[in-house]
């Protein structure tokens, strides 16, 4: 369809799908496998449709038709409404003259914008397709076999095509590497920004095996993620539930009548600024503090998370909610968006209502600059010196769709990472190395790698037996 959102996608935008039982798989360390010893891989770095440019991947503008069927949150509404409700990168003049002029068709039939959509529809979007530019980091293999594909995937890159992206999908690039005859059967599925651990299966039964015991709760999967300031000490459970208030943005927030959540978290490191801050007493709190409390809260920690449950966005909600979310989410960790508190402790939305968030966050990519206060406390005035996806202002000479900039590499990555995935019964594990921005500053002592899950499975063993050994 139009260039959507991927919480917008045919495919639903949980962090996890039904995974695949890995009994043919070794325990692993955290060695990558060379890309010269992975089999089936193409040597060409940037196959047709890529190239490469100011390290980005690229794909030139193509003609492409959407299909997709009617979504049952479709039907009984109007063609046109749908089109505004749903998708977000063109203008509704656009959607409008698209449907009369027959670039929007349902069942290959030129119909009104104001058709009443029905169950079993085919809806076509035939468009001058414009991709986003990804990062042209490669794909890392930590393990391949006969069976599954264990990959390492790079930041801002989404797992499967999906509104604005399709070749530009880890799936796409593998076909371009692997062959046009390659079938992928993704067993996990990460958000485009998060990094790290995930598995593609080479046939349906692997694919099945390693779902039935994802299914059972049976792997265990720990993430590490950088957050703002001293993260508590110890084991803490977050157990808030998340209803997702957006699905156009994909957009979730802690509510009391959203689904169960269960995370665990403790933290690994603290890093102080280097230079601290000069505070005034506590009873000269200046004006500006009192507006922006994350001003209080200095340094950075890095922190492990046990996701017991699969939640869209858990770990960046529930970070947020215990006042301590990724330091450079776009979403999150925005000021513009959340205002002062940054959502931290509002189950009920009384610092903000859903209406106002998703106002604020639809405008981002558009008009604002997504603003993570990582870089409004720490480098405000260079951070708006940089380039950063938003309109142009300018309109592709072909279709007159309005172009966007090239995103920054600071709206490439969010610090977080998929960093292990195991057997509880320790049959087989992988553990990916820790990201740069995990690793400690120049010049200071900290860890580098990570120990066992032991403390963080006890903190749930006994709601959650199915984690212990």
């Amino acid at each position: 369809m139009g260039q959507a959102s991927q919480g917008s996608s045919p495919i639903d935008a949980h962090a996890d799908l039904a995974l695949p039982k890995l009994a043919s798989l070794p325990v692993k360390d955290t060695s990558v496998v060379p890309e010269a010893e992975a089999s089936n891989v193409a040597a060409t770095a940037y196959p047709s449709p890529y190239y490469s440019e100011g390290g980005l991947r690229r794909v030139a503008p193509y003609h492409f038709t959407y299909k997709t069927w009617c979504k049952e949150r479709w039907r009984g509404r109007e063609l046109l409404d749908v089109f505004e409700s749903e998708f977000r990168d063109r203008p509704l003049a656009y959607y409008k003259n698209a449907i009369e002029t027959g670039q929007v068709r349902v069942d290959n039939k030129i119909v009104s914008p104001n058709y009443i959509i029905k169950n079993g529809n085919l809806v076509t979007h035939t468009i001058h397709r414009h991709e986003p530019p990804v990062s042209d980091a490669p794909v890392g293999i930590l393990h391949e076999d006969d069976d599954m594909i264990v990959l390492n995937k790079p930041s801002g890159i989404p797992v499967h095509p999906a509104g604005r992206y399709n070749y530009n999908s880890i799936i796409e690039i593998m076909k371009a590497e692997r062959g046009p005859e390659w079938i992928a059967y993704p067993c996990n599925r990460l958000d485009r920004l998060t990094s790290g651990i995930m598995f593609v299966a080479k046939h349906p039964k692997s694919a099945e095996r390693l779902g039935e015991q994802i299914k059972a709760r049976s792997v265990r999967k720990e993430y590490i993620a950088r957050v703002i300031g001293d993260f508590p000490d110890g084991e803490v459970v977050c157990n808030q539930p998340i209803l997702q208030i957006s699905p156009k943005l994909g957009l979730n927030r802690i509510r009391a009548d959203g689904k169960s959540a269960r995370t665990v978290f403790k933290k690994l490191a603290y890093y102080p600024p280097r230079q601290p801050q000069v505070r005034l007493p506590s009873d000269e709190t200046s004006a500006d503090d009192k507006s922006r409390p994350w001003t209080r809260k200095e340094g950075y920690s890095i922190v492990r998370c046990l996701p017991v449950t699969g939640r869209t966005h858990q770990l960046r909600v529930h970070l947020q909610h215990l006042g301590h979310p990724i330091q450079n989410d776009p979403i999150y960790a925005n000021q513009r968006v959340w205002g002062a508190k940054l959502g931290y402790n509002d189950p009920d939305a009384l610092e903000n209502t859903d209406e106002d968030i998703i106002s604020r966050l639809n405008r981002m990519g558009k008009d604002d600059v997504a603003d993570a206060v990582a870089y409004h406390d720490e480098m405000v005035d260079k951070y708006y010196k940089k380039k950063a996806e938003k309109m142009s202002g300018e309109l592709c000479q072909v279709c007159d769709t309005p172009l966007y900039t090239d995103p920054g590499q600071q709206e490439l990555s969010l610090w977080l990472h998929s960093l292990r995935y195991e057997d509880a019964g320790g049959s087989w594990s992988f553990v990916s190395p820790l990201p740069a921005w995990a690793l400690p500053p120049s010049g200071v002592d900290g860890p580098t790698e990570v120990g066992k899950m032991d403390e963080l499975v006890d903190a749930v063993k006994d709601e959650n037996p199915e984690l212990a050994n």
